[in-house]
Parts: structure tokens; sequence; C-alpha cells
């Protein structure tokens, strides 16, 4: 299959300006230990960028860690950060060091960072001003050297109106504000992603190996909006993939929304963005079976965030 070359910056691929004068901006940063927030809709590859900022600073050869704060309660959260001693809590049968120690020297990353619950942010606080923390259930200050870099889809200045961020917290966590483009801003990246995750599939499976991505899907592709970034389109080709029945990726392939439908029943219907967040709820629900791990991935949502939707809308 026809591939399209893209550049690569410690694993982010692009060949688009916008991204270029990102990378720019990574490189001037990266040698600074100040706290970072990448600002980013989901899907946009936030992780990559904290650890491209991680591999182009002093501390590349240390550590980095990673946790997403959406994904656990308040409890569970402070032990995966801070650690904890022996009998802190129930289950706690042995001590554990968290990721704060596991990254002293190097970077940490906090991922979805709006969704942390407010007695984690507290304690984040202390260790961004002070450098030192007390795991959980113990009483020895234990000191660490860790560069913070937080990432968030949402406005920490709305969280902080909406009283479930810490202002004091928000001026820590973001020093320097990072900006990173949503796909539909990277219009010459459509097409060489496409491509690359689609030689990619036709590699690892080469008995499902296609030769092209026909002229009208291809339109389709550069028409469509991207609301789910990168992630998005990546899952977009290998739905594609493996639907296909010929060698070419045709229109018929691509997901409802990329060949209209999602347009003519909002044209039709007339419907509120809350009904059409309840039909995308709906038709992952029936894409996945039920699978909530595979319905968050498909609308390119963290668990969390999939949850609340479903409690909202009344989905069981």
């Amino acid at each position: 299959m026809k591939t399209l070359e893209l550049e690569s910056f410690h694993g982010i691929l692009t060949r688009s300006q916008i991204m270029r004068d990102f990378f720019s901006q990574l490189e001037r940063v990266a040698p600074s230990d100040a706290s970072l927030l990448v600002r980013g809709e989901t899907g946009t590859g936030k992780e990559l960028v904290a650890r491209a900022l991680h591999q182009t600073s002093r501390r590349s050869q240390m550590p980095f860690r990673a946790i997403n704060c959406a994904t656990l309660s308040a409890e569970l959260l402070a032990s995966e950060l801070f650690g904890h001693v022996k009998g802190a809590f129930t289950g706690a049968s042995s001590a554990r060091e968290g990721l704060f120690k596991l990254a002293d020297g190097g970077t940490l990353f906090l991922d979805e960072l709006a969704e942390m619950p407010l007695d984690v942010q507290a304690r984040v606080l202390r260790v961004l001003q002070e450098q030192s923390f007390v795991p959980m259930g113990g009483s020895q200050v234990t000191r660490v050297n860790v560069r913070v870099i937080s990432a968030t889809h949402q406005s920490l200045r709305e969280a902080v109106e909406a009283r479930t961020f810490r202002e004091d917290l928000m001026y820590r966590v973001r020093v320097i504000p990072l900006f990173l483009p949503r796909l539909a801003q990277r219009q010459d990246d459509i097409e060489p992603l496409a491509r690359h995750f689609l030689h990619a599939l036709s590699k690892k499976h080469p008995e499902r190996a296609l030769s092209d991505i026909s002229p009208r899907a291809l339109h389709a592709m550069l028409a469509y909006d991207w609301p789910g970034n990168v992630r998005e389109l990546q899952n977009v080709c290998e739905h594609a993939f493996w639907l296909r029945t010929g060698e070419l990726i045709q229109l018929e392939d691509l997901t409802p929304e990329l060949r209209g439908e999602h347009v003519e029943q909002v044209a039709t219907a007339e419907l509120t963005e809350l009904d059409l967040e309840r039909q995308r709820l709906l038709a992952a629900m029936k894409k996945t079976q039920g699978n909530r791990t595979q319905m968050a991935q498909v609308l390119g949502i963290s668990r969390t965030t999939l949850w609340r939707k479903l409690r909202e809308h009344g989905i069981a």
C-alpha cells in the first residue's frame, strides 16, 4: 500500500507546519524544570507529548511515570501517587512506593488532571511547593525531585469557578501552558496518518493486506471534523480494515459519521446536542456489545467520563 512520508518527533508523527511549530515550543521549554500543562482534546496524543518533553529534557536518563487521574477512586489514586505503609487501609498488606517516589529525579505525567479529587489535589500541591510528601498511613517525610507534566481536555479556570479544582494548584501546574492542535487543524496529516495506520495493519495481518484507499473514502476522511482526533482516525482505519470486502477501503467501509449518516440525522430530526450524545453512546454500546472499556475507546473518552454520561442519559 502507498504511504506518505511522515516526520517523527520522539514518536509523534506529522508533516504539517502547525505541528512543527508545536515541536519547536516543546524543544524550547524541555530544558526547564517548570511545571507544564498540556491542553488538548481527547485523542490528540497528550501522553506522547509528555514523553517527548521528558526525552528532550535533562531528566531523560531518569524515570518517566504516568497515571490517568480519572480512572481511580480518591483513596486508590492517593496510594498510587504517594504510596502507603503496611496497614494504611483495608487490603494494604505490605508497604508500597508511590509514583512520586518512583519518578524521583525524573518526570511524572498526570493525565486528566481536572478530574483529580479535591483531597488528593491538596497533597499534590504540597509536593509541588515543598518537593516532599508523607505516604498514606505513614509519618516520615519523603523528599523527591520530580518534574510534573499535567494534561487536561478541560479548562482549569472553569473547573476553579465550578469549585472542582483548587486555584492555588492551577497556578502551580500551569506555569507553562501548551496547546496541542486538533487533528482538524492538521489537514496535511489526515491522509498520511490514515495510510500509516492501514499500512501497519497490513504488515501485521498480511492475509488481509489492502492495496489502497478509494477516492470517495479519502474525500470523506478529509472532509470530516474528527472530534476524537488521532485516536478516532486510528479506530476508523481499524474498523475499515476489518470490515472491507475488497482490496480497497471504500466509503461504505467507513463508520456512519464519515459516511454522512450522522449529518443527515441532524438535518432531518433537528436533534439537540444531548440527543446526539445519546445516539453516539447507544451506537457505541451496540458496536461493542456493551463492553465499557471498548465503548470508552470508541468514543475517545475515559471510563469515568463514560460512566457519568451513561448515568446522565439513563442508559443502563
